[in-house]
């Protein structure tokens, strides 16, 4: 990209210096006009997942949380709607929530000057209004309200307006969350709690490490001495063909990890329940009829895929990934971990410790994996020309229904993220 070029004057042919069918350069890890203009044309356009419908169920229910450097409130209101909102005072700027999350809110208001907002934005009030040269017409200073819609139970927003319809912008990814929805095993899938931190390294690092399946028995090897054999054995997933990556398009793919876990709702009997959720059966027994039992039993451990959704959502087995661009080195990410409502105390107590055993900070695998991502940027950083390959399986690639589809250890949902960051990037 050219030293002058500025987020508003990038043009194709910056970004063609930048991103090859195989490779890409490691200045879209380290340089920040690059990061400024990924704001700018994805993370300030496109559809960002900021939550679950069940962190907001009740009306008076919210949730900070932050697209790029802006900071919003999501929360339902007296109609029952979600909504998000632009997390800044209409009068000096200052927030108007600080809360990470609460309930029975009334409303917001600024601790500045006290200018007080209903929850779906609306201006209430202004102390000592008479200070105005004119009558404050109230309708037109309410908090920035952003466009939301939902699908499977995600929330989604959008500062763009005139952004296509969400089911438009998942595609194909939809019968993917549908699919990820059906370890709800005739519950309702609510977040059970939620795991965050930061890291220092480039959001798309992490982006690409969802459906990289060649990293994992390799980063994670702490993980896979740590657990049953039965765990371990249905994760060892290095040589078989069913295995693969299904680039979605959109920039949206899925690496499917467990083949017979892909549909949950699909059961012929044969699979035999993995041995470590014996006791947790056992005391579910006098709650649940056998089959149903069964059900809940072959979905503890989620859906059988990682389901990577641009640029900021990733549905892996079990629970939820959100991760939001804090620095052109930084990221933030969200980890929620999905339970039952209304089932049987065993099922989310086994839920929550398969993430804790993975997601958590004294967990096995993500704190390889930032360490990993951490490094990456180091490395970046330390030669800018040399670039970052994304080979892996090139040639072994082949269309499906799907799309472009290989093994799960190949680079395929990678080289698909980036040819959607190249078409994003380069749009009007």
């Amino acid at each position: 990209m050219s030293a002058t070029a500025s987020p508003e004057g990038l043009i194709a042919d910056d970004v063609d210096q930048l991103i090859a069918a195989d490779r890409i350069s490691a200045r879209v890890y380290t340089d920040e006009q690059i990061y400024r203009t990924e704001l700018e044309r994805i993370f300030y356009r496109a559809w960002i997942c900021v939550g679950h419908e069940s962190e907001v169920t009740k009306p008076g229910d919210f949730k900070r949380f932050q697209i790029g450097e802006r900071p919003v409130i999501v929360n339902r209101d007296r109609d029952h709607r979600i909504n998000v909102l632009l997390n800044r005072c209409r009068h000096r700027a200052a927030t108007v929530c600080e809360p990470a999350r609460g309930e029975m809110a009334n409303g917001f208001t600024c601790p500045y000057h006290s200018w007080s907002y209903a929850l779906d934005g609306r201006l209430r009030g202004i102390p000592y209004p008479d200070g105005y040269d004119e009558q404050i017409d109230k309708s037109a200073f309410g908090l920035t309200r952003l466009r939301v819609e939902t699908y499977g139970g995600l929330v989604f927003a959008t500062f763009d307006e005139n952004a296509e319809p969400l089911t438009e912008f998942l595609g194909a990814a939809t019968t993917w969350i549908d699919l990820f929805n059906e370890q709800a095993a005739g519950y309702e899938l609510v977040v059970q709690g939620e795991h965050q931190f930061s890291y220092r390294a480039n959001w798309k690092i992490q982006l690409e490490n969802v459906t990289d399946g060649y990293h994992f028995p390799l980063v994670h090897r702490s993980w896979m001495s740590s657990v049953d054999d039965e765990t371990a054995d249905m994760l060892s997933f290095m040589k078989d063909p069913a295995c693969v990556t299904h680039a979605l398009g959109r920039g949206h793919s899925v690496g499917i990890m467990v083949p017979e876990h892909v549909d949950l709702g699909e059961d012929d009997g044969t699979e035999v329940l993995q041995a470590r959720f014996a006791d947790a059966i056992a005391e579910m027994a006098g709650d649940l009829e056998p089959a149903r039992l069964r059900r809940l039993a072959r979905s503890l451990h989620g859906a059988g895929f990682n389901l990577n959704i641009f640029p900021n959502l990733a549905l892996s087995m079990g629970f939820i990934r959100l991760l939001n661009p804090l620095a052109v080195d930084s990221t933030y990410n969200a980890h929620m971990v999905l339970g039952y409502r209304d089932a049987p105390a065993p099922a989310n107590r086994e839920r929550l410790r398969i993430h804790e055993h993975f997601q958590g900070p004294f967990g096995f695998g993500t704190p390889d994996d930032a360490e990993v991502w951490e490094r990456v940027q180091r490395g970046a950083s330390g030669d800018k020309v040399l670039p970052v390959m994304l080979h892996r399986g090139l040639n072994r690639e082949r269309a499906t229904e799907w799309g472009p589809t290989s093994h799960i250890t190949d680079e395929t949902g990678m080289r698909a993220a980036y040819a959607r960051w190249k078409e994003l990037m380069t749009r009007d």
